[in-house]
């Protein structure tokens, strides 16, 4: 979904589904699964896929903003597949998801002119967006939209631009049984098909993985707030406290130790929250708030010497 760690769910890595993003980058890399979870979804086949980047960036030159797509494919046609797993975050999310389906759509565009490519070269390209929750409320399964003609009925422009909105919570009744039995798994992870077992197979053997596991940690957004907010406070904090210490005894020790302090309570306080919340230990803690862990034992032993 283009990642926002602000949107990270405070799951452990061992309770993540298919449906959270992280999980499906991690097992839509097996080229295999994500031709048939595609072929699924659009319910046509697709040719061998060429081209496979989870969490492809794309940031052009100029003040852009740039994107970070979930999944992006391109097959043995040239045909482009951006694919964007969207769980429920807030209302804001849900009204900016059209918006966002063009931006993507015109940043893929310009990555491939900006590769050298002409107009009439641009391929055929379906931006993908599967969603916990209905993005239309029409209780639908599958929305799709292509640009047609409003005065001529039927014409479309056909500019090879297709973006979809899947919704695992819909009535079926506008898909296939194999695209119904995959939208069933994401919701309620129910396995019914081949494909869903082996989409399930995937997952829990994506769970053993302690490298991605450790991936995962890194990048939840608790973390990532922790190091940045520990920066901050902590400098911040430590002025503050160096100036009341430095103005009462009138000696720049005082700054220092104030400094020091302060700088030695926040890092301790982040660590030890970290291990709590995760259960790890005290190295695992240290390295997803990329510390090392003689920073610790240093503020510990700085706060015991106030003491």
């Amino acid at each position: 979904m283009g990642t926002d760690l602000k949107n990270y769910r405070k799951k452990n890595y061992e309770e993540l589904e298919l449906k959270d993003d992280f999980m499906f980058g991690k097992v839509m890399q097996n080229r295999e699964l994500c031709k048939k979870t595609l072929e699924a979804l659009l319910e046509m086949p697709i040719e061998g896929i060429t081209r496979l980047e989870k969490q492809k960036e794309i940031e052009l030159s100029g003040d852009r903003k740039k994107v970070r797509l979930d999944i992006y494919v391109q097959d043995a046609d040239r045909t482009v597949y951006d694919a964007e797993m969207q769980q429920r975050h807030k209302k804001e999310d849900e009204e900016n998801l059209p918006r966002r389906s063009r931006y993507y759509l015109g940043m893929i565009d310009l990555d491939i002119l900006e590769s050298g490519g002409a107009y009439q070269d641009l391929p055929d390209s379906y931006v993908i967006f599967i969603c916990t929750f209905d993005p239309f409320g029409q209780n639908r399964s599958r929305y799709t939209f292509e640009n047609v003609c409003r005065e001529v009925p039927g014409l479309k422009l056909d500019d090879g631009a297709t973006k979809i909105f899947f919704n695992t919570k819909g009535d079926k009744k506008d898909v296939g049984p194999e695209t119904e039995m995959l939208l069933d798994y994401l919701e309620s992870r129910s396995v019914t098909s081949g494909l869903t077992k082996e989409l399930d197979e995937a997952v829990e053997k994506a769970r053993q993985n302690e490298k991605w596991r450790l991936e995962y940690m890194k990048e939840r957004l608790i973390y990532a707030e922790a190091r940045e907010d520990g920066r901050r406070d902590g400098l911040e904090e430590g002025r503050e406290e160096g100036r009341i210490i430095g103005r009462e005894e009138g000696r720049m020790e005082g700054r220092a130790e104030g400094r020091a302090g302060a700088e030695a309570e926040i890092l301790i306080k982040h660590v030890e929250s970290i291990m709590r919340k995760l259960h790890i230990d005290l190295p695992e803690a240290c390295e997803v708030l990329g510390c090392r862990v003689e920073e610790y034992d240093r503020a510990k032993e700085t706060i015991n010497s106030k003491e």
